[in-house]
């Protein structure tokens, strides 16, 4: 555990920022594999350009002169995407994601496009395009996934935010995994325009970085309606940042009785019972609550999504089987032995789930667990992906299916000296709390400020 005092990177000027990111890349990424493209030259003239106008007076917004790095399976226009598959190995986009264009008229600069799993399929961050992707804590084990690349690259120091998707944790579980902070948002708060889907009813693309601070800047910037995406939602996002350092004091945190947190590692355990005593002494109210039905969440929400990747990816699966890893095949046909049936059930159990949650949060503000309930897995498991998927997304998955947001915040080191996380949830469209929580327990703690060796920034 290397500590390091938080850096105010928004003090520094743009070229300082981008060429330090850069020499990180330069210096680390043949051990992390966290890039499959970067766009040095386009960075650099973007970080001049940042300069520029503050030498001019002039402030390009939220996210003036930062470095971001994004998934590649969101579009960028004159910029390679590969979805981190071979299919996709030349395909260059003649438009940007609207998440991108928001990027960059906050002023935001794109360092590259960040690694993630095949498809976005996977909790390793394995694809057919890259190298393996590696944590920076420890390169023997897994940096999460699918968004593996965008956590594994701020936290290396590779750039300052990144965006990365979740579909059933693939943000939470990179920012668990290498101890950064990451947001789920509400599905539909977020456009997923141009951006390769695995399930078009649970994506949501997340923003990532080390503080919750500037996960609230990216958010800020990234939020709001978008025609074009067909789960785009018109509920306006007021301006929160104003109050994210506002106390806390009265909100009301629910423990859950039974499942999120049954069978955790030992570790994991002592890591989050430190936290609840954070956050009690911080003035919030914690009180014990059943969450029903939240074990078999997992197992219906599988069922739509495998369902819907098959449907997606139909043609590939049927006529270009070689063209996948093997793992992400196996993994993904099981999608065809769902029936209708299944699929109309499943989609039933998700109304009653949300109706569920909905009665949880009349309660309590927010459900708090532990992200990943185990220790981090090695790069060589021996575990199928599907089972080592299933595992790392016990806790993650059930608030996916119900479509709310889950923020995920560094909370200490295990005994194998690799971080650990803590995941808040909160009801739709409740992000500004949960950001508000998370800033304020990273007041009073600095897992966050914790960085692995081969940082600079």
């Amino acid at each position: 555990e290397n500590e390091g005092s938080e850096i105010l990177m928004h003090e520094k000027s743009s070229r300082i920022m981008v060429e330090t990111c850069l020499d990180s890349i330069s210096e680390n990424e043949d051990k992390i594999n966290s890039m499959i493209t970067v766009t040095a030259e386009d960075a650099l003239r973007q970080a001049d350009e940042a300069d520029k106008a503050i030498e001019e007076g002039r402030w390009l917004g939220l996210l003036h002169g930062i470095p971001i790095a994004v998934k590649d399976n969101i579009e960028t226009a004159g910029v390679r995407t590969t979805s981190g598959s071979i299919f996709f190995n030349d395909h260059v986009p003649n438009q940007n994601a609207a998440v991108v264009d928001r990027l960059f008229k906050a002023g935001a600069v794109m360092i590259g496009k960040a690694s993630m799993h095949e498809f976005a399929f996977g909790i390793r961050s394995n694809n057919t395009v890259n190298p393996p992707c590696r944590n920076p804590w420890n390169v023997d084990r897994i940096p999460g996934g699918s968004s593996g690349g965008s956590g594994a690259a701020v936290a290396a120091g590779m750039c300052v935010g990144a965006l990365g998707s979740d579909t059933g944790g693939s943000v939470r579980l990179p920012a668990s995994i290498n101890g950064i902070s990451g947001l789920r948002p509400t599905h539909g708060r977020v456009p997923n325009h141009a951006s390769t889907p695995v399930s078009a009813s649970f994506d949501t693309i997340g923003p990532m970085a080390r503080s919750v601070t500037d996960v609230a800047r990216i958010f800020a910037v990234i939020a709001g309606y978008d025609s074009r995406d067909p789960w785009s939602i018109n509920k306006p996002l007021l301006n929160f940042l104003p109050s994210l350092n506002d106390e806390i004091e009265g909100v009301k945190i629910g423990l859950p009785k039974s499942f999120y947190l049954e069978n955790l590692n030992s570790d994991i355990e002592k890591l989050f019972h430190d936290a609840v005593n954070m956050l009690e002494g911080l003035g919030v109210e914690v009180v014990e609550i059943d969450v029903p039905g939240a074990s078999e969440m997992q197992a219906w929400a599988t069922i739509l999504i495998y369902s819907d990747a098959c449907a997606f990816h139909h043609d590939r699966l049927k006529n270009s089987k070689e063209k996948f890893s093997e793992q992400v095949y196996e993994r993904m046909i099981t999608g065809w032995s769902y029936t209708n049936v299944d699929y109309s059930n499943a989609m039933h159990a998700r109304e009653l789930w949300q109706r569920d949650l909905a009665k949880v949060f009349a309660d309590v503000d927010i459900i708090l667990s532990p992200t990943l309930p185990t220790l981090i897995p090695p790069v060589e498991e021996e575990k199928s992906l599907l089972e080592a998927t299933k595992d790392a997304t016990r806790n993650t998955y059930a608030g996916a299916f119900g479509k709310i947001p889950g923020l995920s915040i560094p909370c200490g080191f295990t005994s194998d000296g690799l971080p650990a996380g803590l995941q808040l949830e909160a009801s739709w469209w409740n992000e500004p709390l949960l950001l508000r929580v998370g800033a304020a327990f990273q007041r009073v703690t600095n897992w966050h400020t914790y960085k692995p060796k081969m940082a600079r920034i």
